[in-house]
């Protein structure tokens, strides 16, 4: 028997983290879906991991790979309407601590910016991590961040700093 938790705690733990990325990352409804399946694959994969893993690393990592599952499943698919509406209902709170037009904003960066800011700020995650999961540099992962932080700011003044850094 190993020293690691049991895999329940893990979800509490984690899985508000985890939901935060993939809302910041894939919008609304498509998170739900990408949560669950995240929590399926680790699940079958928990007993083989390292006692001494990063366990949150290793989930949003997880949840990276079924962003893109998602991502792509949605492009191949059309959406057939009768009408499209108006003005596209949205609510001010997402009931996860992202304002809907941040969360609207967040999701309208470009794919590195996005992970970047999601796998930064909102898991809090060091950049180390962030690299090791977009596949390239700190650096660049450290770059992308900052783009997408500053453009969320010029479009939107109240987005939030991490504690300690500076505006």
């Amino acid at each position: 028997m190993t020293g690691k938790q049991p895999f329940e705690a893990v979800v509490t733990t984690h899985g508000a983290t985890v939901l935060r990325v993939c809302r910041a990352v894939l919008g609304g409804n498509d998170a739900d879906d990408a949560w669950s399946e995240t929590f399926l694959s680790a699940m079958k994969a928990y007993p083989d991991l390292p006692s001494d893993a990063n366990v949150e690393a290793w989930l949003v990592t997880i949840a990276h790979r079924k962003a893109i599952d998602v991502t792509r499943a949605t492009a191949r698919r059309a959406i057939p309407v009768a009408q499209t509406p108006d003005t596209a209902a949205t609510s001010t709170v997402d009931g996860h601590g992202l304002d809907g037009d941040l969360a609207d904003m967040l999701t309208a960066l470009p794919p590195k910016q996005k992970q970047a800011v999601a796998y930064h700020y909102l898991a809090d995650l060091p950049y180390t991590d962030v690299a090791a999961i977009l596949g390239g540099s700190i650096d660049a992962s450290r770059r992308a961040a900052a783009d997408g932080i500053a453009t969320l700011r010029r479009a939107y003044p109240r987005v939030p700093t991490r504690k300690g850094e500076p505006r």
